[in-house]
């Protein structure tokens, strides 16, 4: 047998979900493989916990099934059988003291129905009558990349940025559009729109045939799927098979180029390890990558590129309550699996989901004997809200309680609560992100052997960052195979 020295190492910085699934991807490859995560756990913004009995996830909870890289990488993973699919139900805004529906011809808040719209009660008559003019205004000309809030107000207006594109973006991203980047965080209908004068007509160009009775189901199926176990439960998953050599409490502080490779140095300065690489993968956040290539000539834009990506913090509260605490019989009767919040509200949570709802395999008896729970996850923190989540816990439970009662008519405490926080997890993909982003991976590319994945680059949510991992090991495997055989015969590592 092969000794495992005789072999490329390859170490990747990160144990999220981008970290991880490039060693998945790894396994089979005859590298060796070593992950080294900073923090005490696997996974990043995956994660599950137990809340009343039940095994709810912490972080995110769903993965888009119109992209196609994270179902592949379940099925790969031989977690195909435990996929679950969302109920048949649909979303609201609540917004000007009402719940009201989320029209379900619209592409991230962008209308491609008026009369829809109009009918939803979303925006007010003068906000209708506005979005209205986008069918007879002139082209609406762009010269580089432009803020969301920029382009979809001079087409649409403010209330329809106020109150249906930004509580979207604000989901996805915890950012404002009017910082967000229209060609970054919806490329597809920065796309579309240069074919259309009318920004609903290009918003309808990009909606496929829906089913009938869903806004999270299309034609083909369902839109969103998660695990039976939870997401979170991916992480560790992908770890063990992988093969690799997985690290927790291994922080990685500086990269340096070394004779045949790379060197990292990882712990604590008074007691350096250091670890020689053939490859490197930074799967890792963008500040502390740009500190890592900050010790690699010639990556200086890189470093600098790197260092203006913001990030935003947030919180999951989670809250479990006995059904009879809601209007009989219960949260399904609403007719929405959650409800989102525009900012402009003035309300601290800005995002929930009816968990038991929209994904009825969560749906059922605690353990403890408490009775048939509904479970809610409520999210909090935008961009620039820091000192919102600077309270404790428990005044976050009992405010996301506060305002669940005004919009549900929930009565009553919670059975059970769990706070998740979450600081700097959301990438900001300001206006200029794309230029960034050619800047990052043009001085990387020139350093052999070094490549970059994750959420800071091509989007945030788990099939993008599948996307991002597996090119950076389509990188690292093509410069391993371009070495001439005489560069690997005496390398020991």
């Amino acid at each position: 047998m092969e000794p495992a020295n005789a072999r490329p190492h390859v170490v990747i910085v990160g144990g999220g979900i981008s970290g991880l699934a490039a060693a998945f991807f790894l396994r089979d490859e005859a590298v060796r493989v070593t992950v080294l995560e900073g923090s005490p756990r696997l996974g990043g913004k995956l994660s599950v916990s137990g809340i009343a009995g039940v095994a709810v996830d912490e972080g995110a909870e769903a993965l888009l099934v119109t992209r196609p890289e994270g179902t592949a990488l379940i099925a790969e993973a031989g977690l195909g059988d435990q996929r679950a699919d969302p109920g048949p139900t649909s979303s609201a805004i609540w917004t000007r003291g009402a719940l009201r529906p989320l029209p379900r011809r619209q592409f991230m808040g962008v209308p491609s129905d008026l009369a829809e719209l109009a009918r939803s009660g979303v925006l007010s008559g003068e906000g209708v009558a506005r979005a209205g003019q986008d069918l007879e205004l002139p082209p609406t000309t762009r010269d580089g990349d432009v803020s969301v809030a920029g382009y979809v107000g001079a087409r649409l207006g403010g209330e329809v940025v106020d109150r249906l594109v930004d509580p979207l973006l604000g989901g996805v991203y915890a950012g404002r559009s009017a910082e967000l980047s229209f060609d970054a965080t919806l490329p597809a209908l920065a796309a579309a729109s240069r074919r259309h004068r009318s920004l609903a007509e290009a918003a309808r160009s990009l909606l496929p045939p829906q089913a009938a009775g869903s806004a999270g189901t299309r034609a083909g199926g369902p839109v969103f799927t998660t695990l039976t176990g939870g997401l979170g439960m991916l992480p560790d998953y992908l770890a063990k098979a992988s093969g690799a050599e997985v690290r927790a409490d291994a922080m990685a502080r500086e990269l340096t180029p070394a004779d045949r490779g790379w060197r990292l140095t990882v712990g604590s300065a008074a007691a350096p390890e250091r670890i020689d690489a053939d490859a490197v993968i930074l799967a890792i956040p963008a500040r502390p990558a740009g500190r890592l290539l900050a010790g690699v000539p010639g990556a200086s834009a890189a470093v600098t590129a790197l260092g203006q990506i913001r990030y935003a913090s947030m919180a999951i509260v989670t809250l479990a309550y006995p059904r009879s605490a809601f209007p009989a019989p219960g949260l399904a009767a609403l007719g929405w699996s959650g409800y989102l919040v525009p900012a402009v509200d003035g309300q601290a949570v800005k995002a929930v989901t009816f968990s038991t709802v929209k994904w009825p395999h969560l749906a059922g008896t605690c353990a403890s004997g408490a009775g048939t729970l509904e479970i809610v996850r409520c999210s909090i923190g935008r961009i620039g809200e820091e000192a919102l989540l600077h309270r404790a816990d428990d005044e976050l439970a009992a405010l996301a309680g506060a305002e669940l009662a005004a919009a549900t008519g929930v009565r009553g405490e919670p059975a059970a609560t769990r706070v998740t926080r979450w600081g700097g997890a959301l990438p900001q993909y300001t206006v200029g992100h794309l230029d960034r982003v050619t800047a990052i991976r043009a001085a990387v590319a020139a350093q052999p052997g070094l490549a970059v994945c994750g959420a800071a680059y091509d989007g945030v949510g788990i099939p993008a960052c599948v996307a991002t991992a597996r090119a950076a090991v389509g990188q690292v495997l093509a410069f391993l195979a371009g070495r001439r055989p005489a560069d690997d015969a005496g390398a020991v590592r």
